[in-house]
């Protein structure tokens, strides 16, 4: 989390996400590798939002698998409901399977992006280092 002195940004409001689903531009770099490889974030996403349990590597091979049969987002949304409910955000802007299958790689990096400003490092693998 954030260094005690260190300027940290206020807490989203209840209910809000930190970021908007189209604020990519917050995070270039994740945002440009989510492009190229969507499995990996899918897959460091998934890994804290299920406490470990798959690994971000079988998270990641079954997102990859599943997205060559075409219906990524039947998977995918399951975890931004997840994510969601860990939080208590806002289904917005529309529900989360649509949100995954119009705006998947959006979805990813948001739910990144909201990973790390509650303290997690998605990147890292390290399921423990959270609030559980």
């Amino acid at each position: 989390m954030h260094q005690p002195g260190m300027f940290a940004p206020p807490p989203p409001p209840p209910g809000a996400w930190s970021t908007g689903l189209c604020d990519c531009c917050k995070e270039p770099g994740i945002c440009c590798f989510t492009l190229c490889c969507p499995c990996f974030t899918f897959g460091w996403n998934a890994e804290i939002i299920d406490r470990g349990r798959p690994s971000c590597l079988v998270s990641g091979i079954l997102f990859y698998v599943i997205g060559q049969l075409g219906c990524v987002c039947l998977y995918s949304h399951i975890y931004r409901n997840k994510l969601r409910g860990m939080y208590g955000l806002k289904e917005t802007p529309c529900k989360d399977c649509c949100v995954h299958c119009w705006c998947g790689y959006c979805a990813l990096c948001q739910e990144y992006r909201e990973l790390k400003h509650r303290g997690w490092k998605p990147r890292n693998g390290n399921y423990n280092y959270g609030y559980y």
